[in-house]
């Protein structure tokens, strides 16, 4: 097989898994599993508290711990519950990320959650917010609700990829709506094939990322279920193999379910009891 590389917005990726840097037991881990998991992209929480009062970063910042040479950083907005703050969020980390010549300056993960206790999206929000970073030279990648009619309106926004959650943040749930996550990837690429549709949060283990990938999802975004592992390092290594396990059965077409059996030897040429071939 060749290369299967696909595009977000102006980024040419390979690697399939995009893995988040937070709730690691310590930083050598951290490492460890990003490496294991074979990712390109990490997407990391740009808040004030990285940053010192000149404007440098403080010592122990996740930002130290990254091979920033390797991995393209993708700033996301976590824990912004209005429009406002997550554009504030976007713009310090698109000044962060351009004074340390990381390309992940150029894009952001939007998220505008609608209250502390599920931590989902709030719609409204995120629609406002996409708008903005859009008109301000953004490339936004917008988590979102399994919500098809939604999605749709991020993308017509200018979201150049679309991440419906696949279950609560955190949560280990997996793909709870596996029928709108599909309707999500059919209305998003209708007239645009190639339009990458990455499903984000709630996964638990490496079949929820082969569930997703088999949908058609052309990407997959976690972190909790590798940092909260038993062994994050394998784990990795386990969400890796899920997402190529699901992509290539995907790209393979799976045989339609059927109500009964469907015997996979011909009929023909049975022994019988009598010794004779029927």
């Amino acid at each position: 097989m060749g290369e299967d590389r696909y595009h977000v917005g102006s980024f040419a990726l390979t690697s399939r898994l995009f893995v988040g840097t937070g709730k690691y037991k310590n930083f050598d881990v951290m490492q460890a599993a990003l490496a294991a998991s074979g990712c390109e992209v990490v997407t990391v929480a740009v808040r004030r508290d990285v940053l010192s009062p000149d404007g440098g970063k403080k010592r122990e910042s996740i930002l130290d711990y990254l091979d920033l040479t390797r991995y393209t950083v993708l700033p996301n907005t976590a824990g912004c519950f209005n429009a406002k703050d997550a554009v504030r969020s976007a713009k310090l980390s698109r000044e962060l990320l351009e004074a340390l010549g990381n390309p992940g300056m150029k894009w952001v993960k939007i998220e505008v959650l609608a209250d502390t206790k599920t931590l989902l999206p709030d719609p409204i929000g995120t629609l406002e917010a996409t708008r903005e970073l859009v008109a301000d030279g953004f490339e936004v990648l917008a988590y979102t609700n399994d919500d098809p009619i939604l999605a749709k309106k991020l993308k017509d926004a200018g979201a150049v990829s679309v991440m419906p959650l696949g279950s609560p943040i955190g949560s280990g749930q997996g793909i709870l709506n596996p029928a709108n996550i599909q309707l999500c990837i059919e209305y998003l690429k209708e007239g645009d094939a190639d339009y990458p549709v990455i499903v984000d949060a709630g996964v638990g283990t490496a079949s929820d990322v082969t569930i997703a990938m088999e949908l058609g999802a052309d990407g997959v975004l976690l972190n909790t279920g590798i940092a909260a592992a038993g062994d994050p390092v394998r784990m990795a290594a386990a969400m890796a193999h899920g997402v190529k396990a699901g992509r290539l059965a995907f790209l393979s077409g799976r045989i339609p379910k059927k109500r009964y059996a469907s015997a996979s030897s011909p009929p023909g040429g049975v022994i019988a009891a009598s010794g004779q071939r029927l």
